[in-house]
Protein backbone atom coordinates (compact mmCIF):
# COMPACT_ATOMS: atom_id res chain seq x y z
CA UNK A 1 0.00 0.00 0.00
CA UNK A 2 1.37 3.26 -0.81
CA UNK A 3 1.02 6.36 1.38
CA UNK A 4 1.44 9.71 0.00
CA UNK A 5 0.37 12.98 0.52
CA UNK A 6 -1.18 15.83 -2.02
CA UNK A 7 -2.52 19.08 -2.22
CA UNK A 8 -6.11 20.45 -3.28
CA UNK A 9 -5.31 23.61 -5.79
CA UNK A 10 -7.07 26.86 -5.63
CA UNK A 11 -9.34 25.46 -8.28
CA UNK A 12 -10.14 22.32 -6.48
CA UNK A 13 -7.40 20.31 -7.99
CA UNK A 14 -5.75 17.18 -6.98
CA UNK A 15 -2.60 15.55 -8.41
CA UNK A 16 -2.50 12.25 -7.92
CA UNK A 17 1.54 11.08 -7.62
CA UNK A 18 2.85 9.46 -10.56
CA UNK A 19 4.07 6.10 -8.32
CA UNK A 20 0.25 5.89 -7.73
CA UNK A 21 -1.00 6.59 -11.57
CA UNK A 22 1.85 4.19 -12.85
CA UNK A 23 0.66 1.18 -10.78
CA UNK A 24 -3.17 1.79 -11.43
CA UNK A 25 -2.02 2.58 -15.10
CA UNK A 26 -3.99 5.61 -15.57
CA UNK A 27 -2.75 7.85 -18.24
CA UNK A 28 -4.12 11.30 -18.83
CA UNK A 29 -7.66 11.84 -19.93
CA UNK A 30 -8.36 8.71 -17.69
CA UNK A 31 -12.09 9.11 -16.32
CA UNK A 32 -12.50 8.67 -12.90
CA UNK A 33 -15.37 8.23 -10.30
CA UNK A 34 -15.72 9.68 -7.31
CA UNK A 35 -17.77 8.06 -4.43
CA UNK A 36 -17.86 10.16 -1.20
CA UNK A 37 -17.63 7.41 1.80
CA UNK A 38 -17.29 8.13 5.56
CA UNK A 39 -13.75 6.78 5.91
CA UNK A 40 -12.44 9.19 2.55
CA UNK A 41 -12.85 9.04 -1.10
CA UNK A 42 -13.08 6.17 -3.33
CA UNK A 43 -11.38 7.06 -6.93
CA UNK A 44 -12.09 4.20 -9.40
CA UNK A 45 -11.87 4.09 -13.44
CA UNK A 46 -15.01 4.40 -15.73
CA UNK A 47 -14.99 1.15 -17.46
CA UNK A 48 -15.14 2.38 -21.02
CA UNK A 49 -16.86 0.33 -23.77
CA UNK A 50 -15.37 -0.47 -26.58
CA UNK A 51 -16.50 1.38 -29.84
CA UNK A 52 -17.32 -1.54 -32.76
CA UNK A 53 -16.49 -1.22 -36.23
CA UNK A 54 -18.20 -2.55 -39.01
CA UNK A 55 -15.21 -5.37 -39.12
CA UNK A 56 -15.97 -6.49 -35.47
CA UNK A 57 -19.66 -7.40 -36.82
CA UNK A 58 -18.96 -8.99 -40.21
CA UNK A 59 -19.87 -12.36 -40.02
CA UNK A 60 -21.88 -12.60 -36.70
CA UNK A 61 -25.12 -13.48 -38.14
CA UNK A 62 -25.46 -16.47 -39.84
CA UNK A 63 -27.30 -16.87 -43.20
CA UNK A 64 -27.97 -20.54 -44.61
CA UNK A 65 -29.33 -18.76 -47.97
CA UNK A 66 -28.47 -17.89 -51.42
CA UNK A 67 -26.82 -14.05 -51.42
CA UNK A 68 -28.70 -11.35 -51.81
CA UNK A 69 -28.38 -8.63 -54.51
CA UNK A 70 -27.73 -4.74 -53.37
CA UNK A 71 -31.30 -4.10 -55.14
CA UNK A 72 -32.95 -6.71 -52.72
CA UNK A 73 -31.48 -5.47 -49.23
CA UNK A 74 -32.57 -1.95 -50.66
CA UNK A 75 -35.70 -3.13 -51.54
CA UNK A 76 -36.55 -4.46 -47.75
CA UNK A 77 -34.99 -1.56 -46.15
CA UNK A 78 -37.49 0.64 -48.47
CA UNK A 79 -40.64 -1.58 -47.34
CA UNK A 80 -39.60 -1.23 -43.94
CA UNK A 81 -39.11 2.25 -43.79
CA UNK A 82 -42.51 2.74 -45.63
CA UNK A 83 -44.04 0.06 -42.90
CA UNK A 84 -42.69 2.53 -40.07
CA UNK A 85 -43.78 5.83 -41.78
CA UNK A 86 -47.45 4.68 -42.14
CA UNK A 87 -47.19 3.85 -37.90
CA UNK A 88 -45.62 7.24 -37.24
CA UNK A 89 -42.59 6.27 -35.65
CA UNK A 90 -40.73 8.31 -38.26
Amino acid sequence: MLVMQTRISTKGQVVLPKAIRDKRRWKAGTLLTVEDRPEGLLLKPVERKKKYTIDDWVGILKYKGPPHTVEEMNAVIEKEVKRRHARGRY
